[in-house]
This record gives structure tokens, sequence and C-alpha cells, in this order.
């Protein structure tokens, strides 16, 4: 089957393409929680013919296309949803209270399958293909629980590759990078003890809002002066808590945040910085100081022949015009990151315009664009058949 066959098979599948998508976004699911959206892909896998496993790490579903002895090529897209209540008013809006896809993981999941659809029905591509469909992206690291699974022990792919789509790129145009494109992410918690009492008799208290004061105000010089400045590096105290009454001296304060980084050197970095200042500043206000860090995605990191490779295949795609080389980096995180740690591969964004409900994700009023669900899936079906017609393992 040649490009134009594919481009009129999605064709004539556009309706029932943006029905699927709009069926997932009306029931969103949250991480480990998909136990519908893995009942779809898997039924949907199996009526096209495609090797089935459900249940790796929990709600993860991967099918198995086998076209020949050559290279394996892994595909994921992710599935859960966020826990946010949607705002649009549109009638594919979610009915599940306080969840919604507004990310576009709904939109990924159906471009894999239109991809599976494809490669399924003519498997003359000589060699394999692993369609990964992965739960729990957001936060709670689904494709490390995968890959714990025996993701890549059961099928040790040669490489794997993702999208993501990106507001603001216009249809049809493609962005990537070698080298990083993510950020890591860790989050934090910083919590001060002190001795609480009455707000008029402040000296027999050991107050602890002064200390997280400064700590929240010392935690801006971080990046300002303990980074290189052509580093990139994010901290951000994000929420703070402390006390409930106006003349009460509350025990303990505590803030929370998140640092981001690009290397994990930096990311080193700030980690002792935010324990040394929560040590010293405790110790300055005769308070006691915790500082915890957890939830760590590593960096996004595209190896470099397998993004010229994407780059060679997406210039006989959509032409050197439609496709950015090298697009800045994003501070925001994705446990792809794992995946890339553990095999050599690349991440790359997918345009999602800039019309009604092109808005950014994880806002109550983004939509994923359905324009975009075919030409996903073409670029899908064109790096295995690019990367089968390469030479063996």
């Amino acid at each position: 089957m040649t490009a134009p066959a594919w481009r009129r098979r999605l064709g004539a599948w556009a309706d029932e393409l943006r029905a699927l998508r709009h069926d997932l976004h009306r029931y969103p699911e949250t991480a480990f929680e998909e136990v519908r959206t893995a009942a779809t892909v898997a039924r949907l896998l199996r009526r096209w013919g495609v090797e089935t496993h459900e249940g790796i790490a929990g709600t993860g579903v991967v099918g198995v296309i086998r076209g020949g002895d050559g290279p394996m090529i892994g595909l994921r897209a992710d599935m859960d949803a966020l826990n946010m209540e949607e705002a649009n008013a549109f009638a594919h809006r979610s009915e599940v209270p306080g969840k919604m896809h507004g990310c576009g993981h709904d939109g990924h999941t159906v471009m894999l399958l239109a991809a599976a659809r494809l490669l399924a029905e003519r498997p003359h591509f000589g060699g394999t293909a692993i369609l990964i469909f992965q739960p729990a992206e957001e936060a709670e690291g689904g494709a490390q629980a995968m890959i714990d699974a025996g993701l890549f022990d059961r099928w040790p792919v040669d490489a794997v590759f993702a999208l993501h789509n990106l507001p603001g790129l216009p249809i049809g145009h493609f962005a990537l990078r070698p080298g990083p494109i993510m950020a890591g992410v860790e989050d934090f918690t910083i919590r001060i003890e002190g001795k609480g009492g009455h707000g008029g008799i402040p000296h027999r208290t050991i107050d602890p809002i002064p200390a997280i004061a400064e700590i929240v105000l010392a935690c801006q010089t971080i990046v300002a002066r303990a980074i290189d400045p052509l580093a990139a590096a994010v901290v951000s105290v994000t929420r703070l808590s402390a006390g409930a009454s106006n003349n009460v001296v509350p025990d303990s304060a505590q803030i929370g945040g998140t640092f981001r980084y690009l290397d994990g050197a930096t990311g080193d970095v700030i980690r002792s910085r935010l324990t040394a200042l929560t040590r010293g500043v405790a110790a300055a206000h005769g308070v006691t100081g915790h500082f915890d860090c957890f939830d760590a995605y590593p960096p996004t990191v595209n190896s470099d022949a397998e993004t010229a490779f994407c780059a060679a295949t997406l210039r006989t795609f959509v032409g050197a015009e439609r496709l950015d080389e090298s697009t800045p980096p994003l501070m925001g995180a994705e446990d792809f990151s794992f995946m890339l740690n553990r095999r050599p591969g690349c991440y790359a964004f997918i345009g999602n315009g800039d019309g009604a409900g092109s808005c950014m994700i994880h806002n109550p009023r983004y939509d994923f664009n359905d324009a975009s669900i075919p030409i996903g899936a073409e670029y899908f079906v064109r790096l295995v058949h690019a990367f089968c017609a390469r030479s063996g393992r």
C-alpha cells in the first residue's frame, strides 16, 4: 500500500475516527483507571486482527504486528486524562465530573489506533511494530510502570517513538530536536516546625511564618545565582499553607512547588540548594526544617540518530517547510523519558492548530484537533515502513 492509498483509507475512516475520539473524550479516565479506554483499544485491535496483550501495568495495552524478520519498532500513545473540570460546552464534553482530556491523550490514542489499522491491513514492512498504549502519563509514571512490568523484556524494540500535540503549531506541521526536548521535573515540599501560641504574645512562640517566608523569597535566587545562565531551569513555589486563625501563631508552615531542568547536573544543584536553604534558614530562626523531594521524571532526551531519521521521514511526508528541526525545549515534563532512557528514540510535536479549543494543554477549554488524527497516523505508518526498510538488527 502506497502513501496515497494510506491517505485514501484514512480519509474514508475520518468520521469513524472522529466519533471514536469524541467517545474517548466524553469518558475520560485518569491514571491507572483507564479500564474503559483500554478495553476499547483492545477490542478494536482484535477486530483488525492485531495480536493484543492487555493488563500490562494494570491498564496498559500492547499490540503486535509482525511484518517480517527485520527490526522491531515501538510506537507509544498515552491514554489517561486529567483531574480537572471541563469548561467546554460542545456535544462531546466530558460526562465525568472533575475529569477531562485536557492534554489530548484521547487524540494520541486514536492516531495510534488508526496507524494500527493501516499496518494490519497490509503488514508488509519487513519488521515488527509494537504499539504501546500507555496508562498514567500525567504525574504517575505509567511508562516506568510498563517497563517494570516487562515491556522491553517481552518486546525488545530497537527504537521507540511518540507524538504529542502542540497548540499554536499549525495543523500539518511538526517540531522536534535532538537532545533534551522536555524538562526533568521534581516536586518538593518544605515544612517548618516551630512553637505556636497567641499572636499578641509572639515572644513566647517560635514563629514558623518568617522562616517559611524567607525560604519562599530565597527560592527565587536559586536559578538567578546558583545556575549557569546558559542552562534552562525553573523553580516555582506553588503552594503555601499555615495556620487557621488570625490571632494564633501556628506550630508549623509548609510550602510546595516544582523544579525543572534539562540536564541532571542542574537538577542536582537545585536539589542541593533547596536542602541547604531549608537547613540554613531554619537554623537562623530557631525552627526545624524538613525538605522532601518526590515524583521525579527525568528530562526527555531524543537520541541523535533517531531524531535525524524522524526528520528525514517528515521531510518526505510534509516537506521541510512544515518541519522545525530545532524547536526550543519545553519546560513541561513527559514520562516517555523513561522509555528513552532504556531505548533510543524520538519524541516529536504535531500541530494542534490555533483555532477554537486550541488553547494550551491543561486548560479547561482545551480540545484536541481532529484534523491532526490522519496526519499523526500516517506519520506513525511511515516511521514503521522507513525504519523496517533499514538494515536488520
